[in-house]
């Protein structure tokens, strides 16, 4: 025992101590992967429990149906054969998507099914009759039954379900699907028989050939009967329209020519000739312009490109023999005026020459310029007597014109007439000669085998998916588990939702047998002898109270281990203002407030400090019952002052605890009244001028008001929860109704944890104990 020891000061670190951390908006991967960790080690019963029924109920399912057995048979529908004769028809590829969904259809139809049904006698097959299952069984037995003898009317109806019967089940086991966007059709059949299945679709393959087969020779016959009929008619009136076409001729004196009427002829050379008359009468007259703009020049230089582009001058000789010499006699008079002067007798010899080969030149321009004119007059003449012709050639056609419209009419006419007829005659001799040969649009390219597996149920796939169902249930009802369960698991629920740091975890501890027996003597009222011989009068707590007295028995328990950062948690935020008076309290009654406030004031007083309990639960006063049973004044006696405090006060002879019992002899109606009274407030003023702690057990806040009628009497408090049982939502209502109290609130202490269910929420553990060691 540590006797004397005084608690060193504990002062609050610089910048003060914040508890009030808020969540992070963004969880990071880590916590996310923590977050279902911690679900997994919660709930992994409730998921792994779900799982193996589950799986039994696939297993039994498994077990109980009988399997199911699938054949497939594949037809084509060839779109060669189909196109030989439907386009000899209609005239076009009848092969498409269409087609192919349309003979799905009829493979789907009930007039097929029942044909089949006929053909195959299924309706002798137990699968496909009454006794086909269960259900079956018992509703045709049912029917049997209240069905009223000897009636026609009734076994007929009888006779027509169980037919229909039939026909669903027939549909239901046969499938029929197109292969890809192939022309391929797949006939499947479900059978508990493999047999029967391979039979069946070969049989609905074969059918349906011979079907088509029918229906083809009925198709052909009709339509050549049709084609032979409009055969006869299309030939008289192609007839006819050419005999029209003819006499119309003659009347209007319309003759052909290779094909094309003679005034058309006649039109189309005139125009070809008009136009090239007037290609050329054009050409001349642009060369007789440009050599007349030529001839218009004040000083012709025959040395320019103007004449040397024309294009006479460059094939006549003389011109270009003339331009020579006046390029020469240019080249003399220059290098002459540069040797004797511009105005020597020479120099004016050679400009004088040069003027007269300029005279020359234009002479023989101006001759070329008259033949330009004479030729453009003649492409004019030419233009304008062919343009004379055309106008005469187009008004002696148009009464020509007009008669060839109705001509073309005629024509057209009978032209359409003989095609119609020609592709009729065609079309009615392939009909001829398909009807002595048709040819079926579809053929069966594969046939039913007899399966050698079960297509239904699939063992593996009904098992991973009761699995999965299993796991997606399991998980779903630990998802609910999780979100029903509204309780303080962890020390972060406390920050998050009360905005309280939590001080304190303090575990779970199971009475000793020894420890109940005294508690139930306290709790009638009866002392032990062994706790208190009645042979000592002395106030004395009794030595043997049970879990009041863990603190001072299990020193290096976790238990007093977090009962010591309580008290550091006290006296830090104590030091900047006065933490004397400490009320503890709770939501609601049996969460531990009273053994807290007990055990917190034997670890006080153990370790040198002058400490007072008093119990200021005037409704229960378990602390009263539990370490004072034998009390005859208490609290109530000292304040009405029918009793000394020395008189009423309690202590320990191993910590040296001071205990104030209450002692309440009738039931109080007015207990929030008593703790507001002044002489209650004198009370604790004297208690706090003789005493280092006063911890004070009060009265839980939901049930009763006395807390906060009290609230001037304390410095702090310190709230008790009981870990995975109060609810979160009762703990906010109360704090939020009592402001007083959660604005002087130390911190949270969550109570009665257990520690093996406390690793499923929160795994990080950093307790650990610490022993002796001895030499």
């Amino acid at each position: 025992m540590l006797q004397g020891f005084k608690w060193p000061s504990l002062q609050e670190p610089e910048g003060g101590t914040t508890y009030n951390v808020p969540p992070s908006a963004e969880l990071s991967l880590s916590d996310l992967l923590g977050t279902a960790i911690g679900f997994i080690r919660r709930q992994y019963l409730v998921v792994f429990s779900v799982l193996p029924l589950t799986i039994g109920v696939a297993a039994a399912y498994l077990y109980t149906t009988p399997p199911i057995y699938s054949a497939q048979a594949r037809i084509m529908i060839d779109a060669g054969k189909v196109r030989t004769f439907q386009q000899s028809i209609l005239g076009d590829d009848p092969v498409s998507s269409a087609m192919v969904d349309g003979q799905i259809e009829i493979l789907r139809s009930e007039n097929f099914a029942l044909s089949i049904i006929s053909k195959l006698h299924l309706s002798q097959v137990p699968e496909l009759g009454s006794d086909g299952g269960q259900v079956d069984q018992v509703i045709s037995r049912l029917f049997h039954f209240f069905r009223p003898p000897h009636s026609a009317s009734n076994e007929d109806k009888a006779e027509s379900d169980r037919e229909l019967v039939i026909l669903r089940q027939f549909e239901n086991a046969l499938t029929v699907s197109r292969v890809g966007t192939t022309y391929a059709i797949e006939i499947g059949f479900q059978s508990t028989d493999p047999s029967r299945a391979a039979q069946i679709a070969n049989a609905v393959a074969d059918t349906f050939i011979v079907d088509q087969l029918d229906a083809k020779y009925q198709a052909i016959a009709k339509a050549t009967s049709w084609l032979q009929e409009r055969l006869n008619e299309l030939g008289s009136q192609a007839s006819a329209a050419e005999h029209a076409v003819v006499e119309y001729k003659t009347k209007n004196h319309i003759v052909d020519s290779g094909g094309h009427l003679i005034n058309e002829q006649q039109l189309s050379e005139l125009n070809s000739a008009l136009i090239k008359a007037r290609a050329e009468t054009v050409q001349a007259q642009a060369r007789f312009d440009r050599l007349s703009q030529i001839l218009r020049a004040d000083e012709l230089d025959p040395t320019s490109a103007d004449v040397a582009t024309v294009t006479d001058t460059l094939q006549n000789t003389i011109i270009t023999n003339l331009r020579q010499q006046y390029l020469e006699l240019t080249r003399r008079e220059a290098i002459y005026s540069s040797r004797v002067g511009k105005d020597h007798l020479a120099v004016v010899n050679i400009r004088n020459q040069m003027r007269e080969i300029r005279g020359s030149i234009i002479d023989e321009l101006k001759q070329i310029a008259a033949a330009y004119k004479s030729e453009y007059d003649i492409a004019k003449a030419r233009e304008n007597s062919l343009q004379k012709s055309l106008d005469a050639t187009v008004a002696g056609s148009q009464t020509t014109n007009e008669a060839q419209v109705q001509l073309r009419q005629l024509e057209g006419a009978a032209q359409n007439y003989r095609t119609l007829f020609n592709t009729f005659q065609q079309r009615y001799t392939d009909s001829v000669q398909q009807q002595s040969f048709p040819i079926a649009e579809a053929s069966v390219i594969t046939r039913a085998t007899r399966p050698s597996e079960k297509s239904s149920p699939k063992s593996l796939r009904v098992l991973a998916i009761a699995a999965i169902g299993g796991l997606g249930l399991g998980l779903g009802l630990a998802m609910l588990r999780e979100i029903s369960d509204r309780v303080f698991r962890t020390s972060k629920q406390v920050e998050v939702r009360l905005n309280t740091p939590c001080i304190a975890m303090l575990p779970i501890i199971e009475p000793s047998a020894e420890d109940a027996t005294v508690r139930n003597a306290a709790a009638t009222h009866r002392s032990p002898a062994r706790v208190i011989p009645p042979s000592n009068p002395a106030r004395v707590i009794a030595p043997n109270a049970g879990l009041f007295r863990y603190v001072i028995d299990s020193p290096l328990s976790q238990y007093a281990e977090e009962l010591r950062g309580v008290k550091v948690t006290t006296d830090l935020t104590g030091a900047t203002k006065s933490n004397k008076v400490i009320g503890v309290t709770s939501s609601l009654p049996d969460e531990g407030k009273s053994t807290i406030s007990a055990s917190l004031a034997q670890l006080c007083s153990h370790g040198g400090a002058r400490v007072i309990l008093v119990d200021c639960d005037l409704r229960k006063r378990s602390l009263s019952r539990d370490l004072a049973p034998n009390a005859a004044v208490g609290l109530l006696e000292v304040i009405t002052n029918s009793a000394s405090l020395d008189e009423a006060i309690w202590s320990d002879r191993l910590s040296k605890l001071s205990f104030l019992p209450v002692v309440v002899r009738s039931r109080l109606t007015h207990t929030s009244e008593v703790l507001a009274s002044a002489a209650m407030k004198r009370l604790f003023e004297r208690l706090r001028e003789s005493y280092d702690y006063v911890i004070v057990d009060l009265s839980p806040l939901a049930p009763v008001v006395d807390v906060r009628a009290a609230t001037h009497l304390f410095d702090c408090y310190l709230f008790v929860v009981e870990w995975g049982k109060t609810k979160i939502d009762v703990v906010e209502r109360v704090l939020n109704t009592a402001r007083s109290v959660h604005d002087n609130l130390i911190g949270v202490i969550l109570n009665k944890v257990d520690l093996v269910r406390l690793g499923r929420y929160d795994y990080n553990s950093y307790y650990a104990r610490y022993g002796y060691y001895t030499e």
